[in-house]
C-alpha cells in the first residue's frame, strides 16, 4: 500500500505539468488519479475507511490552513479586509442558511439535514482559487478578495458543520450553549493564535542553532502546539493555526525565508496527499443514484446562492458589476467540503454514505465548471492584468542570529525610473546591495555598469525597514521631461 501510494504521489506531481497546459484544476487531476487507481476503475488500491480519512485530513488541514494564514500579507489583508473577511464569515453563514433552506424545499429533506449539507459545502477552496488567480492574473483587488476569502473561510464552515452534525446526530447541547460555544471557539481560536505567534517568534529568535533543520522541526512543533492547546480549551484549532500563521507570517524572525519555503512544501504535499486520498475514497458507480440531487444542489449553489451572497456582502464596497460577477464565479469548492463530508459517517448519522456521494459529486461539478472557466471569464470581463514574470531562482539569507537584514525580490516595472539606468547610478541607500539579477529566466551577477531593464527581477539585500523605500526608488514613475527637453524633442521629431 505504501509503495503504491508513494508512486501515486510521484505521478500526481508530474501530472501538474499536463494540468497547467490544459487549464485543468490540479484538484481534478489529483482526485481523478485517486479514482482511477481506486476500487471502481483499475482496482489497484481498495480504500473505504471514512474515519481514517477524516483523521488524516484533519491533520493535513492543520498545515494547509496555517500556510494559508502565513502567506496572507498584512497589506493585502488590509486593502480587502472588510469585504474578504465578510465573505469568509457572514458570507459562509448566509450561504449555509440560504442553500440549506432551498435544499429543504426542493428535495424535501429535513431542515437540519439540509442545513448540515449546505454547511459542509459553504466554503471555497484556497488551492483551486489561488491557482486560477496566479495563472490568469486579474485586478489585484479582485484577486486579493478571492484569495483572502478562500484562505479564511474554512474555519467558519467547519464550525457550522460541527454544529449541525451534532444537532442531527442528537449529540448537541442547548441553543444558548451552542451559541456560546460558537462565540468562544471564534474568540478563543483567534486569541490562541495571537499568543502562540508571539511565543513562536520568541522561540525562533532564541534557538540560535547552526542546523537549519531544527528551525523546520520547531515550526511543526509550534503549529501542532497551537492546534492542540486550542482544542484542549475547547476553542477552534483551525482558527488558531490560521491566525497564528497570519501574525507570524507578517513578523520578522530568524530563518523566516527558509521556514516559508519549508511550509510551502508541507502544504503542497498535504494538498496532493489529501486529494489523492479523497479520490481513493470515492466510488463513482454510486453517483448514478445521486446525480440528480448533486446537479440540483450545484446549480442552486453556483447560480443562485453564491451570486446573491456576494452581492449582499460587497454592497457597501466599490466593486463593479463585472468584478462582482467574477467573484461570484470564483466560489470554487474543493478539499475541505469533501473532508467535512466524512463527518456524518464519523458521527454515525444515517445515510452518511449518500450524503458523502452527493457532496463529492457537487464539488466535482464546481471544480470542473468554475475552475476550468474562471480564466476565460476574466478575459471576457476584461479584468485581467499582464502576467508578471516569475523567477525560476530563489536567493535567501540564512542566519542563526536575529538581524534586520533580509533578501528581497523586486521586479522592475516598465516605464519606471530605474529602467535603462546603470546600477551605479541608482540612488539606493548605502546599506542596500543588489546581489543578483534574473533576466530572461537566467540569473546574472550584477556589476556597477550593468544596466537595469524592464521585467528584470532584482534580489536586493537590505534592512527590512528600507524595503518600501527601495521599491519606490526602483519603480517610481519616470520623471516627466522638462519644458526645454520637450521642445528639443519636438523640434528633432519634426526634422
Amino acid at each position: 500500500m505504501l509503495f503504491l501510494f508513494a508512486l501515486l504521489i510521484v505521478v500526481a506531481v508530474f501530472s501538474t505539468k499536463l494540468s497547467s497546459r490544459a487549464g485543468i484544476p490540479v484538484l481534478i487531476v489529483f482526485i481523478g488519479l485517486g479514482i482511477l487507481v481506486g476500487s471502481d476503475v483499475l482496482d489497484i488500491i481498495y480504500f473505504d475507511d471514512a474515519n481514517l480519512t477524516k483523521q488524516i485530513a484533519d491533520f493535513l488541514l492543520i498545515f494547509i490552513l496555517f500556510t494559508g494564514g502565513f502567506q496572507t500579507k498584512k497589506a493585502v489583508l488590509k486593502s480587502v479586509a472588510a469585504p474578504a473577511l465578510g465573505l469568509a464569515t457572514v458570507g459562509v453563514l448566509l450561504t449555509a442558511l440560504g442553500l440549506g433552506v432551498l435544499i429543504h424545499f426542493v428535495t424535501g429533506l429535513p431542515l437540519t439535514n439540509s442545513l448540515m449539507i449546505s454547511s459542509i459545502i459553504s466554503s471555497t477552496d484556497a488551492a483551486a482559487v489561488m491557482m486560477v488567480t496566479r495563472d490568469t492574473p486579474v485586478r489585484e483587488r479582485v484577486a486579493s478578495t478571492l484569495n483572502v476569502e478562500s484562505a479564511a473561510n474554512d474555519p467558519m464552515a467547519i464550525l457550522l458543520t460541527l454544529g449541525f452534525v451534532q444537532i442531527v446526530s442528537g449529540k448537541s447541547a442547548s441553543v444558548p450553549s451552542f451559541i456560546f460555544s460558537l462565540l468562544w471557539q471564534f474568540a478563543g481560536g483567534v486569541l490562541v493564535g495571537f499568543i502562540l505567534a508571539k511565543v513562536a517568534r520568541y522561540l525562533f529568535d532564541h534557538l540560535e542553532s547552526e542546523n537549519r533543520g531544527y528551525y523546520y522541526v520547531l515550526i511543526i512543533g509550534v503549529i501542532l502546539l497551537a492546534y492542540g492547546f486550542a482544542d484542549m480549551i475547547k476553542a477552534n484549532g483551525t482558527l488558531a493555526v490560521f491566525f497564528m500563521g497570519y501574525w507570524l507570517g507578517n513578523s520578522e524572525f530568524v530563518c523566516k525565508r527558509g521556514v516559508s519555503n519549508f511550509l510551502e512544501g508541507i502544504s503542497t504535499f498535504g494538498n496532493v496527499a489529501l486529494f489523492l486520498l479523497l479520490g481513493l475514497l470515492a466510488f463513482p458507480h454510486k453517483f448514478v443514484a445521486i446525480w440528480q440531487e448533486g446537479l440540483l444542489i450545484a446549480a442552486l449553489m453556483i447560480f443562485v446562492v453564491r451570486p446573491v451572497v456576494v452581492w449582499i456582502c460587497t454592497l457597501p464596497f466599490k466593486y463593479s458589476a463585472r468584478e462582482k460577477l467574477f467573484i461570484s464565479w470564483g466560489g470554487i469548492k474543493g478539499a475541505v467540503p469533501i473532508v467535512l463530508a466524512t463527518y456524518p459517517a464519523a458521527y454515525g448519522i444515517a445515510g452518511s454514505d449518500r450524503i458523502f456521494n452527493i457532496i463529492f459529486f457537487t464539488v466535482l461539478l464546481s471544480c470542473v465548471l468554475q475552475g476550468s472557466t474562471m480564466g476565460l471569464l476574466a478575459k471576457w470581463l476584461k479584468i485581467t492584468v499582464p502576467l508578471r514574470p516569475h523567477s525560476p531562482y530563489s536567493v535567501e539569507l540564512h542566519t542563526v542570529r536575529k538581524s534586520d537584514l533580509d533578501m528581497f525580490e523586486i521586479q522592475v516595472e516598465k516605464g519606471s525610473a530605474a529602467e535603462g539606468l546603470r546600477i551605479r547610478d541608482l540612488p539606493l541607500p548605502r546599506d542596500a546591495l543588489i546581489s543578483s539579477i534574473v533576466r530572461d529566466e537566467r540569473i546574472i551577477p550584477p556589476r556597477g555598469t550593468t544596466s537595469i531593464l524592464a521585467d528584470d527581477i532584482l534580489f536586493v539585500l537590505a534592512p527590512t525597514r528600507n524595503i518600501d523605500k527601495i521599491s519606490y526608488i526602483i519603480n517610481q514613475p519616470r520623471p516627466q521631461l522638462d519644458e526645454k527637453a520637450r521642445l528639443e524633442n519636438e523640434i528633432e521629431s519634426r526634422r
